[in-house]
């Protein structure tokens, strides 16, 4: 469904003699008829499978038409929106039926927010169609002899279960469905939530949500509350203006919280009344930090990030290691499914304790230090500086002295003056980002040989696409998809790659 932002210059629409649900309707008719010029309409279409990236399929007149907001037995209307020569892409207009398999979404804001959008499908059917999209992935865009898939390891917590999320303050609230169907005006326009999908200044008001564990919804709650009653100024996201901006919140299974307040400017009187009220409601936080961030994108990681109270980190545990987690670090979001993806990419390894391995795109070096006490000696390579900073500091919590890290440019750092110094790998653990990994990587890969390698992707498709480059050389011998992200379509896959 369409959703209508109320303009911050729009005078009370009782005011104007106009009703509120009449001036959004035509809107929304206005909009509806334009997106429908010239592009097919169809009625009452079976949905018939679920493909790459979540999107739903079903079939008109010999073309694939992709859509979302519907699974496998849903009978619609679709309107297209885009076409192509080989498919068509649409929006589900009505249900006329409903699947069998559907079930009703937990939240309040599914199909709005953009998060969870599998909240209508059973955990099961999710899992069923991860793996069926990881097979066929791998065999349509890899085109190489692929063993069985093992059957993919379903999260144990299907809410609760990230321990990082980033909320955004907002002056220009987006209004739900419910809301345009009311004759009630918000009270506010101030908002403290998500971005809406492909929208960048529209945020949508976030009460409960069910990703994160507590203190979560009671941190953010509590402060939207403080920041209204002090009449806090709340950021304009398109004139870039205003006081509070954003803040993420970290925490580990060890029960530890990290909380990070960015100001878009300095106010020392404001900033210490909220940080100090904070610390009142919430006097057991780990962690409280804030920066003052005046650029023009939210992001933290080039800015200086201040300890107001407590320490300016907090630690995740994992098979009696401890790993420093600070405000800039990467780690996995999923802590307990993290611990199922690296018992896995150890298996596959198959380390008996003389291996010389090197971890690619080592991050922090998690994967690195969790494998070490198996290994001769483990070397690992990013690209991040501040991330290898992390990693040795993590070694040197964890006592662990058979491991070296470098930071600098993969295709750069790993050539045969590297390898020379540090030692031929017996095996290669590679978890690279989205994108797979360089061409000039997997040709280093396939120079140095090593016996095994094990690939971690967040991304099937990429990785097929390097499996087919690394398949003159490499067998695949074992093939496991891991669930990190219930109610989403992203999947993890572990493959091993042995030398033929």
């Amino acid at each position: 469904m369409h959703q209508i932002r109320l303009s911050s210059k729009m005078k009370p629409l009782k005011s104007r003699g106009v009703s509120f649900i009449f001036l959004f309707l035509h809107q929304i008719l206005m909009i509806m008829g334009r997106s429908r010029r010239n592009k097919p309409f169809y009625e009452q279409v079976t949905i018939s499978d679920i493909g790459a990236e979540g999107k739903a399929i079903a079939r008109v007149n010999e073309k694939v038409v992709f859509t979302t907001h519907a699974i496998p037995g849903d009978v619609v209307d679709l309107q297209v929106t885009k076409k192509r020569k080989s498919y068509e892409e649409a929006r589900v207009v009505r249900v006329h039926q409903e699947s069998a398999d559907r079930v009703a979404a937990f939240c309040a804001y599914f199909g709005v927010c953009g998060g969870c959008k599998w909240q209508f499908l059973p955990y099961e059917k999710q899992l069923f169609y991860k793996q069926k999209q990881v097979g066929d992935q791998l065999k349509r865009l890899g085109k190489i002899e692929l063993p069985e898939l093992n059957p993919i390891l379903g999260s144990a917590e299907d809410t609760f279960y990230r321990n990082k999320l980033e909320f955004s303050f907002s002056n220009n609230r987006w209004l739900t469905s419910e809301e345009l169907g009311s004759d009630k005006v918000p009270q506010t326009m101030n908002v403290l939530g998500f971005h809406i999908p492909r929208m960048f200044d529209k945020i949508i008001d976030i009460e409960k949500c069910w990703l994160q564990p507590d203190p979560s919804n009671e941190i953010r709650n509590f402060i939207r509350a403080y920041a209204q009653e002090n009449k806090l100024e709340f950021f304009d996201i398109k004139n870039q203006q205003g006081f509070l901006r954003n803040m993420i919140i970290r925490t580990t299974s060890t029960g530890e919280t990290m909380l990070i307040v960015a100001f878009f400017q300095e106010d020392v009187e404001k900033r210490e009344g909220l940080l100090d009220a904070i610390i009142g409601r919430f006097p057991n936080l780990t962690s409280l930090m804030y920066v003052i961030n005046s650029k023009g994108n939210d992001t933290i990681t080039d800015q200086e990030v201040i300890l107001y109270k407590g320490r300016d980190h907090i630690f995740e545990e994992m098979e009696g290691l401890r790993f420093k987690i600070g405000p800039k670090s990467f780690y996995q979001t999923n802590s307990e499914q993290a611990y199922e993806l690296y018992k896995v990419a150890r298996d596959f390894a198959g380390l008996t304790g003389d291996e010389v391995v090197y971890d690619l795109y080592t991050g922090t070096g998690t994967i690195a230090n969790f494998v070490a006490s198996k290994a001769k000696k483990v070397v690992g390579i990013e690209y991040v500086p501040e991330a290898i900073d992390d990693a040795k500091i993590n070694s040197e919590i964890n006592q662990i002295a058979n491991t070296n890290f470098f930071a600098g440019d993969m295709k750069a750092v790993l050539n045969e003056a590297f390898i020379a110094e540090n030692g031929r790998p017996d095996v290669i653990i590679t978890d690279p980002p989205r994108a797979g990994m360089h061409e000039d990587v997997v040709k280093t890969i396939l120079n140095v040989a090593p016996q095994k390698v094990v690939y971690v992707s967040c991304n099937p498709a990429s990785q097929a696409r390097d499996l087919a480059m690394m398949d003159e050389n490499y067998r695949v011998e074992q093939i496991q998809p891991v669930d990190m992200f219930p109610h989403t379509h992203h999947v993890e896959n572990v493959v091993l790659l042995v030398r033929r």
